[in-house]
């Protein structure tokens, strides 16, 4: 075998190795010992979540064992034979509100499995906005349910008795509660240790630099199209550079969020 072809081959089984890995942790096993930040995603459209877990650094992160996140479809635990999750609204209006009955039985179902979740959180447009510190706070809790909104939302006893938070990722209304639930994920990932592979990266995102947007990054060519970098970011002057890039953060921050710079 040349060393093209060894080569090929290599990589093929580190694929097949990562994407089993990144199965079992999406999926799980009745029983298996969470590894990792445990996370438990329900919904009535697993599809729609599994497949952008199998990229990035989520990915990485539970090809490496530092996530532990199962997805739930949501119509596994009806009770009828059409497997309704939905129904009208009492006192009439437009659309469908999720039931109570199979929420419940899934959050129960991941208790006896994965043992009780430190929050369920459930996603809806009228929740806590989501910002850099609440991720940093889930990051530090151990295992968290997300409950996937869907329709005209969710029966308000599922809010009350069931969900311990409720959480926005903003001022606008999408189709369901899975690219939210994505979202999430993602932005807790970042803050668990090692799963970003350059930790300093995280230390220096926007929001993380007292609440300050990111400065303007560049790279090579130096020179593109008449088009050039500013001269300090050449100089090797670490002082100066660090000084420019807070100067421009804070630009940045105070032409494009204003309302940052207010808290």
């Amino acid at each position: 075998m040349d060393d093209a072809s060894e080569r090929s081959e290599r990589a093929t089984r580190t694929e097949r190795a990562g994407e089993a890995a990144r199965e079992r942790a999406c999926k799980g096993a009745r029983g298996a010992k969470p590894l990792g930040f445990t996370i438990d995603i329900v919904t009535i459209f697993p599809r729609m979540v599994e497949g952008p877990l199998q990229e990035g650094i989520v990915a990485r992160g539970i090809a490496n064992g530092l996530l532990d996140v199962r997805v739930r479809d949501l119509r596994e635990f009806t009770t009828d034979r059409h497997r309704v999750v939905d129904d009208m609204p009492f006192g009439g209006g437009p659309g469908m509100v999720l039931k109570p009955e199979p929420l419940f039985a899934a959050v129960d179902r991941i208790r006896e499995e994965r043992g009780a979740p430190n929050a369920v959180i459930l996603t809806s447009p009228d929740g806590e906005r989501l910002t850099h510190a609440v991720a940093k706070r889930l990051s530090a809790l151990d295992h968290v349910v997300i409950l996937c909104g869907r329709y005209e939302g969710v029966d308000e006893r599922v809010r009350e008795h069931l969900a311990t938070e409720t959480i926005s990722i903003g001022d606008y209304v999408v189709s369901g509660g899975e690219l939210p639930a994505l979202v999430i994920v993602d932005a807790v990932a970042r803050f668990i240790p090692g799963v970003v592979g350059d930790e300093s990266s995280v230390a220096g995102d926007t929001f993380a630099r007292g609440g300050l947007l990111d400065f303007p990054q560049y790279t090579r060519p130096a020179d593109f199209r008449g088009l050039t970098v500013p001269p300090v970011l050449l100089s090797g002057h670490h002082a100066e550079i660090e000084k420019w890039r807070r100067a421009q953060a804070l630009e940045r921050t105070r032409r494009h969020r204003p309302d940052l710079l207010d808290e």
